[in-house]
């Protein structure tokens, strides 16, 4: 039997249609909303697993400065003439736990590198702002006569030129500089002669640095050339006794002949060394040595216990063993009177010297010998008290990276051995300055955490 046909059950189709639409609709939304929310807490996830990478190199950051004090601590407590090689002391890629970090040090002479070296940085190596006169500061690279002048008011009283402090709303300090970047407030220093063309100073010039000379040459300025904290101890650390060192100048015989006796040289020296009292500072005491025929060990025995200062610490003194080229050749051209041909080859000299004698180099004997008798140089260095070859103050410039190449962090550290242990005087959060390892790291960073 047929059953009559109901027009109602079209309409009772359509509205099922009409919830069907709208249902997948609300499925669609809800999906929608289900992929925004999963995409943010992806997002959210990579966050916080760059937060926890930022976190752990961090704590790398902390341990590398263990580490470093750890070094100073057992092998530098009478200071250091040479900074450490890379076998004793490794400063790159050094794992702690699943972080890396990297020691930014300086190349000896490759200035055309586009990679950072790795190690410790002698603060010893350069022009102590506190106690630098003009004369020096003059020959330092795109220095000017204002500036230097303007470095000098600063810190004292008597500045060679008077500066307007306050149309720049403060006024010069007229006490010493505590750090170096104090420099920012001195009349006249711009930012193109403190950092020069290494904005990140990391001691290279890199792919987004500007050569400014045209040389493929980085170009450091006032920063890579000037430190507040170079002093040396007038004292010897005798497993952890401080015993001061026996000046020279106003010691008995009786006393320095038993210095002698304790280092191993003849008393028949005693009157001939002696006879040329009062000394200025080391360097003429190592050359009279050597003009009487003392070794180099015997000259770095006798120079380790005498000293010619008075003081608990002798201040502004620079490490020929590690200074700059550039440093060495201001120096020589300050004391030669601005004759910059003899400074720079005296430096060169001296620079050529020491690569190729890396074991005579433990007292300033061996300065005598590279520039040689008759030297301008070698003369006007004994006149006063200018070199060492002793250093107690480093800079641990130390970059991170946290698990998986992530979390980039750098801190610098300025470590002082002087009082016989070492101690952390100055530390600067330098992350800011952007990325300072080099094209070489990253890449390998990147080969190593690809997916």
């Amino acid at each position: 039997m047929n059953l009559p046909h109901s027009s109602k059950a079209f309409p009772c189709r359509a509205c099922q249609a009409s919830v069907l639409v709208v249902v997948l609709w609300v499925c669609l939304g809800l999906v929608a909303v289900a992929l925004y929310f999963a995409n943010s807490m992806t997002y959210e996830l990579r966050a916080a697993d760059n937060r926890t990478s930022g976190l752990a190199a961090d704590q790398a950051i902390e341990g590398a400065a263990r580490y470093v004090g750890s070094f100073l601590q057992n092998y530098a407590t009478n200071g250091m003439s040479m900074l450490p090689d890379s076998t004793a002391f490794p400063c790159e890629n050094v794992a702690i736990g699943n972080c890396h970090f990297w020691i930014i040090g300086r190349h000896a002479t490759d200035s055309s590198a586009t990679d950072p070296a790795f190690g410790l940085v002698d603060e010893g190596a350069k022009f102590n702002l506190n106690y630098v006169n003009t004369n020096f500061l003059l020959y330092l690279p795109n220095m000017t006569y204002e500036l230097a002048g303007a470095i000098q008011g600063w810190r004292g009283t008597n500045g060679v030129l008077p500066m307007n402090y306050a149309s720049q709303g403060y006024y010069e300090k007229n006490l010493p500089f505590e750090t170096v970047d104090e420099l920012r407030l001195v009349y006249g220093a711009d930012m193109s002669l403190l950092f020069g063309d290494d904005l990140n100073l990391n001691g290279v010039l890199d792919a987004n640095e500007k050569d400014t000379t045209g040389t493929g040459q980085v170009s450091p300025g006032l920063f890579e050339y000037t430190t507040v904290y170079s002093r040396e101890p007038n004292f010897l650390n005798v497993n952890g006794v401080l015993t001061n060192l026996v000046n020279i100048n106003t010691a008995s015989n009786p006393r320095l002949q038993r210095i002698f006796a304790t280092v191993g040289i003849s008393s028949s020296y005693l009157n001939s060394i002696t006879a040329s009292r009062p000394y200025a500072g080391l360097m003429a005491v190592a050359a009279r040595c050597r003009q009487n025929g003392l070794s180099d060990s015997q000259v770095a025995a006798l120079c380790t216990n005498i000293t010619t200062a008075t003081g608990a610490y002798i201040r502004g003194r620079i490490n020929v063993n590690t200074a700059s080229t550039t440093v060495l050749t201001a120096l020589f051209e300050g004391l030669n009177n601005g004759d910059e041909s003899t400074a720079s080859a005296d430096a060169q000299t001296l620079v050529s010297y020491r690569e190729q004698n890396t074991n005579n180099l433990s007292s300033l004997a061996w300065v005598y010998d590279a520039l040689g008798t008759g030297n301008s140089t070698l003369r006007r260095l004994e006149r006063g008290d200018y070199i060492t070859t002793q250093s107690y103050q480093f800079t641990a410039d130390i970059a991170a990276v946290g698990p998986n190449g992530r979390g980039y962090r750098r801190v610098r550290f300025v470590f002082d051995i002087s009082n016989g242990f070492p101690q952390v005087v100055y530390r600067q959060d330098l992350g800011g300055l952007g990325w300072a390892l080099g094209d070489k790291v990253r890449r390998k960073l990147l080969a190593d955490n690809l997916p």
